[in-house]
């Protein structure tokens, strides 16, 4: 189950419903690719689109939310077929829309036709024999607002010309809600082995057993600005976007998120001793920052950001205690403003339950503040200050400063 689909069940469905993209070539700008003796790198471009999507508020009335999506290209089957997808380290399979689907969900968007690829072939997802040619049976996925059935397909899967044949799912019905409202093809889940329905699912281990990178890595830089290119690197961690040294931590055992453990939360970092042996999910496919209901009222409360934003220039630097580092959120991070005079803390409350949960969501605002690489070998997330355009960045504070602070 994809991660976002918590969010869904929790009535907080995120950017996936709205976000667009407009211009196809426009996700190849920056596709490049690295060689070496024992396999490469491949960079790809993620095209960021902010949204307007209205939601119904008590009393009969509605509001605007704005939010933001990443969206990159994938390429399927042979002559290749071009979706375009979250990559989303929050779930473990390819999704894409099958062409014997006739929701409107799927006549919206691009449908795999295996017809026209030679290389297709139809699996049965519960590893049974096929009878005559075709499966006998289907794959339901169900979210918090809808559902997805489809059949499990086998073919060529490509990240820009690095291919290995893998397996996914390819819609047969989709609830119109909410997947006609999605501007994306699909999803491509880059979450842990253990998110997948099978290993032949994941993207990182077919490439790793094909030996296609030259490291078992992949690695995320997003931005909001229009003066540099987002994107997901297979094979390498591209260090021209770090301002500051990587630091890896072990990924915790609990689920099969990218996930971490918080040792504590921190307010101009000095600790609040409001989250010990907290968790939180390194997530790409989710918007927003989310965590258990309990820990958010009550950062809200201690934060006491005035709706006026009366006391915005104020507020401290939030942080997460990682490793032996924290990780500062500024203002402009955690809080949102709506005009000129509107501010709420822009956390979201999320509680999932045992034995994934409880859990916070580290989306897309941290992710822009953040560099990310992923260890697919060692099971381990690497954590650095991002380095953007025209911006200076700032240092990473050490776990024995932070307790200095505190003296």
């Amino acid at each position: 189950m994809a991660f976002y689909s918590f969010l869904a069940a929790a009535g907080l469905y995120i950017s996936l419903a709205e976000a667009q993209v407009t211009d196809d070539s426009c996700l190849l700008q920056s596709m490049h690719r690295t060689e070496s003796g024992t396999g490469s790198s491949m960079s790809i471009a993620l095209e960021r689109k902010t949204t307007v999507h209205t939601v119904a508020v008590d009393g009969g009335g509605a509001k605007a939310v704005h939010k933001l999506a990443y969206f990159g290209e994938v390429l399927v089957g042979t002559p290749a077929q071009k979706f375009v997808v979250v990559f989303d380290t929050g779930s473990g399979n390819l999704i894409i829309p099958g062409e014997s689907c006739k929701d409107i969900a799927c006549t919206k968007h691009h449908k795999f036709d295996e017809q026209k690829s030679s290389t297709s072939e139809e699996l049965n997802c519960d590893h049974k024999p096929v009878h005559n040619g075709h499966s006998t049976d289907a794959l339901t996925i169900t979210f918090g607002t809808g559902h997805i059935t489809g059949k499990c397909m086998k073919d060529d899967i490509c990240i820009g010309s690095m291919c290995a044949k893998g397996t996914f799912l390819a819609s047969t019905e989709e609830s119109k809600q909410p997947f006609s409202s999605f501007t994306f093809d699909g999803v491509l889940g880059l979450g842990r082995d253990i998110l997948a329905r099978g290993p032949e699912f994941s993207l990182m281990a077919r490439m790793v057993e094909k030996k296609l990178l030259a490291e078992p890595v992949f690695s995320v830089f997003l931005s909001d600005s229009d003066h540099e290119t987002s994107e997901i690197t297979f094979g390498q961690i591209k260090r021209d976007h770090m301002a500051t040294e990587l630091f890896w931590v072990p990924v915790s055992e609990k689920s099969g998120y990218w996930e971490v453990q918080i040792e504590d939360i921190t307010f101009n970092n000095k600790r609040q001793k409001v989250c010990q042996d907290c968790r939180v999910a390194v997530d790409t496919g989710t918007s927003e920052l989310a965590g258990p209901s309990d820990t958010i009222e009550l950062l809200r409360k201690k934060l006491n950001v005035e709706y006026d934003c009366s006391n915005y220039h104020k507020l401290p630097n939030l942080g997460f205690v990682i490793g032996k580092h924290v990780l500062n959120l500024e203002p402009r991070d955690y809080v949102s403003r709506t005009g000129d005079h509107a501010c709420k803390v822009g956390l979201m409350n999320l509680d999932v339950p045992p034995p994934k949960g409880p859990l916070f969501v580290f989306g897309i605002p941290f992710l822009q503040k953040f560099f990310t690489a992923y260890d697919h070998a060692n099971n381990r997330v690497g954590f650095a200050t991002a380095k953007h355009h025209g911006e200076t960045p700032s240092s990473l504070i050490t776990l024995e400063e932070t307790d200095d602070t505190q003296q």
